[in-house]
């Protein structure tokens, strides 16, 4: 196989949301009928369940108005609107942002997430990655080329803290890792980074001259009065790290492909280089939606939290009267990581069952590490009524299919 193969035969993209229907489903001997309902697609949050910010839609509107000024900003964003945002992730965030120097405005934040690998792995750079985490943070460094030091979380051993195994993060340190890549809260366990575990992460970093890449996209998305520890306030090198997030979940507007990153100037320099290359820029007239953001109407945001808390616990409920099947609490974002009982068939196939007999999709755990085979992924932002419905026809499934 040649390099290239080889790079693009590691980008699954099977189980990617919208993907699902060119799977494969090959000769899967199935059990029983099929169970009606309304279809549910758990691989990743309904956009019609849940509204976007109020006033979005006005904003896009306005920018497609000022035509060609809105269109071709600055490659790393409009300048008015970065000065906005940095006023607000400031305060958000308790770290300085600098507008001119320390912000980038991206296609999403995926765009985001590449352009900060991008910016920081060559060809064979050892990375540190969370595992379970966000299934592209391997899958890019990897295809940039990096060697990948797995670091385990214990999220179901501990209902305190995230679990990172730090003794292993410290010997990847040791070994050569020079970047730490990881999400917070977590993707897909739900789990927030203890005050002790991010300054350890800190700690460790600026021990060993390692830059760190957190991914805060659910870090507004908090359950039971959660507190949330952002990692650029602590004790590190300022320019060595590197802060990713956006409005695209809680806020519902991911239609309009906007992300943020922010930190390192001389990481932003390189991101904003290789966007110039890639896509340019963040749309234009979606670049005007930001204004909205850390914007919205007073008890909006509180609001939209307990109506996803509401969802997540009657899910919680029905996952948890299956006998053996483990699953830790969301302390926030909007994902459920069940671990479930043996099953007749692989976690492939049945999800492949899931899909075909009872109209439910979900993500196979094996997208967040080769070692989950017993475990998948739910998006819980759905229509309260639907998303019960499915979850119950997916319990019923799992009995059916139990080994």
């Amino acid at each position: 196989m040649s390099l290239l193969c080889d790079k693009f035969s590691k980008i699954g993209v099977d189980n990617a949301p919208g993907q699902e229907v060119r799977q494969h489903v090959g000769e899967i001997r199935l059990r029983g009928k099929e169970i009606p309902g309304k279809p549910v697609d758990f691989s990743h949050g309904d956009v019609n369940a849940f509204e976007p910010i109020p006033g979005s839609l006005d904003e896009f509107i306005a920018g497609v108005r000022r035509g060609g000024e809105q269109a071709y900003t600055e490659y790393r964003g409009g300048s008015s609107i970065r000065l906005d945002l940095a006023e607000k992730l400031t305060r958000f965030s308790g770290a300085a942002v600098s507008a001119d120097k320390g912000l980038i405005i991206t296609p999403g934040t995926q765009g985001a997430l590449f352009l900060a690998i991008g910016a920081t792995v060559a060809r064979g750079d050892k990375v540190a990655i969370v595992e379970p985490d966000y299934f592209a943070n391997r899958k890019l460094v990897q295809f940039f080329e990096g060697e990948v030091f797995p670091v385990q979380i214990d999220y179901l051993g501990t209902s305190e803290y995230a679990g990172l195994d730090l003794t292993q993060l410290e010997e990847a340190f040791k070994a050569g890792v020079r970047l730490f890549l990881f999400s917070n809260p977590n993707n897909p366990a739900g789990v927030i980074y203890s005050p002790a575990e991010i300054r350890a992460i800190a700690g460790l970093a600026q021990k060993y001259g390692a830059t760190v890449i957190v991914d805060q996209l659910y870090s507004r998305l908090l359950y039971e009065g959660k507190t949330y520890t952002h990692l650029c306030t602590m004790d590190i090198e300022p320019e060595n790290v590197i802060t990713i997030i956006g409005p695209s979940k809680l806020e519902s507007i991911s239609g309009y492909r906007l992300g943020v990153a922010f930190g390192s100037s001389r990481i932003i320099d390189r991101m904003e280089k290789l966007q110039a290359i890639v896509s340019l820029r963040a749309a234009g007239y979606s670049q005007a939606v930001l204004k909205t953001w850390f914007a919205e109407p007073t008890g909006w945001l509180d609001t939209r939290i307990a109506l996803h808390k509401a969802i997540r616990d009657d899910l919680l409920k029905i996952l948890r009267s299956v006998a053996g099947l483990e699953v830790r609490i969301p302390e926030a974002g909007s994902y459920l990581f069940p671990r479930i009982p043996a099953l007749a068939v692989t976690i492939q196939e049945f999800v492949k069952i899931l899909r075909l007999q009872a109209g439910v999709t979900v993500t196979p755990g094996t997208e967040f590490g080769s070692h989950f085979t017993d475990s998948f992924r739910l998006n819980l932002s759905q229509d309260h009524e639907a998303a019960v419905h499915a979850i119950e026809r997916a319990v019923k499934l799992i009995e059916r299919y139990r080994k």
